[in-house]
């Protein structure tokens, strides 16, 4: 094998185990993933499962990014065309409650379940969450900011929005997963839209 093939399939070898193992965390939570469960769910050795990463942590940081990639693909990236504003902010909270229903993780959104997880468990796994989650909450507030000033007041300020937004995206993500409620998307994107001023 050519040394450009073994980095190509080193690369794959790599991807798919991340891919595994954010679906697995996202069942079981980052403390309930396992080296050998995954290993034996891939047909791989142990050894070789961790060896693209060098430790366990390192492949559950990787799996962190991995889904924190797959969610900004989805919601945030499609709208990069767009200037901010009323319409972008509408195709945001749009998309974020599409995510939510069709989820791309077997068990919800990873990054609510994560943030339940390790919000009490300090550590690297943890400040990573945190640098993720602060990112994309300064995001939104940006996109509120920007819509709020197309639209009439008065207006809640721009961050209190932004988490209350957040909020109701984490009751919808347990109303689909855990409840399984087929009106909860729907409700979600009505509560979300009212939440942002968009429908008053």
């Amino acid at each position: 094998m050519s040394p450009r093939r073994s980095v190509v399939e080193a690369e794959r070898t790599r991807a798919r185990i991340v891919r595994a193992a954010v679906d697995e965390a996202s069942r079981v939570g980052l403390e309930g993933l396992t080296v050998g469960s995954l290993a034996q769910h891939l047909g791989m050795s142990k050894a070789g499962l961790i060896g693209p990463f060098g430790s366990r942590e390192r492949l559950l940081q990787a799996a962190l990014e991995q889904a924190s990639t797959v969610f900004r693909a989805v919601v945030v990236e499609p709208l990069a065309d767009m200037p901010p504003g009323r319409r972008r902010l509408e195709r945001l909270i749009t998309a974020w409650v599409n995510y939510l229903a069709d989820c791309p993780f077997p068990g919800g959104c990873f990054v609510t379940a994560a943030s339940s997880e390790l919000d009490g468990r300090p550590g690297p796994l943890r400040d990573r969450l945190q640098s993720i989650l602060t990112s994309w909450r300064e995001q939104l507030t940006t996109e509120v900011a920007a819509a709020q000033a197309e639209m009439p007041g008065p207006h809640r300020p721009p961050k209190e929005v932004a988490t209350t937004l957040s909020g109701l995206s984490m009751a919808a993500n347990q109303e689909i997963q855990l409840l399984e409620d087929p009106s909860a998307a729907t409700r979600a994107r009505k509560a979300m839209r009212y939440a942002a001023g968009l429908d008053r």
